[in-house]
């Protein structure tokens, strides 16, 4: 399903007067010989996976693994029932879901990495608020992800999806991308203003390292994906308000690659620089039993 740029998925919609989710599952269909309707269950049911992930994310208790994260999606929905949020409502709930689904998959629970684990709980998150707010459609919603896997394959063959190559910036950098691509679509806006949002998110977390503590999928990771989906959520109401990036998607993707190139790879998923070098991180390494890990 790969597409030369956003800008081919872009003109290629407006060509066809439709959404940047028909021309990717009209090439799915065409790639892989399955019909509409077995391409739209396997989506339905990541769409599922989401749903539940995120559910499971926001009861009490959940804890990771190493016991260094968990319950905070929990402490940030339930501060919303007796104070109000600084931040808005549907903002600090589509950040709780985020959260939520980033500690099931610390967990070692079950998610769909979009694009990874790492940075796993931005796209449902943003799907389900927007969804919520504006009484989209389960249809929508799986049509809406359609369109960010468009783009994160553009992501994929033009720079990369993950920490280890590219930094932070490449997970969820490319997940807030996506998800504020497939927002715009979900609350009604054009492929253009699409585009642009994915623009504007993507370059807000240009050089965003991978510094994760010990090694673990945990800190600062699931944090991270709470800035990711408000970052994703700010560029779609830009968007679709008709403010438009200057520098075109595609080209930030490229500079993307460039920074992420021109990474050390201290900074790239390997715990040697960054947030994870820190006396505190390596205070916290040493206490850990790692080899329940291996």
């Amino acid at each position: 399903m790969a597409f030369a740029s956003v800008a081919e998925l872009v003109n290629k919609a407006l060509d066809g007067k439709t959404n940047i989710s028909t021309i990717v599952i009209e090439r799915e269909m065409e790639e892989s010989n399955r019909t509409r309707e077995e391409i739209l269950a396997q989506m339905d049911y990541n769409w599922e996976v989401m749903l539940a992930s995120m559910e499971r994310g926001l009861k009490e208790g959940l804890r990771s693994k190493s016991g260094l994260t968990g319950g905070d999606a929990f402490k940030l929905a339930q501060a919303g029932k007796v104070q109000k949020y600084v931040s808005g409502r549907p903002m600090m709930d589509a950040v709780a879901r985020a959260i939520a689904v980033a500690e099931v998959n610390s967990a070692m629970g079950k998610i769909v990495a979009a694009p990874t684990g790492g940075s796993c709980g931005i796209l449902p998150a943003v799907l389900y608020e927007i969804s919520t707010g504006y009484g989209a459609t389960r249809e929508q919603i799986v049509n809406a992800l359609f369109t960010a896997a468009g783009i994160g394959t553009v992501i994929g063959s033009k720079a990369f999806i993950s920490g280890a190559a590219g930094g932070c910036q490449a997970e969820v950098g490319s997940a807030s991308c996506m998800a504020a691509v497939a927002g715009v679509e979900l609350a009604g806006g054009d492929p253009e203003q699409a585009a642009h949002a994915g623009a504007m998110a993507l370059k807000n977390l240009l050089g965003l390292v991978c510094d994760p503590v010990a090694g673990l999928v945990e800190v600062p990771c699931i944090k991270r994906n709470a800035i990711g989906t408000a970052g994703a959520l700010i560029a779609v109401d830009m968007a679709l308000a008709g403010i438009k990036s200057v520098i075109p998607l595609d080209d930030t993707i490229s500079a993307m690659r460039e920074v992420g190139l021109s990474q050390p790879v201290s900074l790239k998923e390997t715990a040697g620089g960054g947030l994870a070098n820190t006396p505190c991180a390596r205070r916290l390494e040493e206490s850990l039993n790692l080899g329940d890990f291996n």
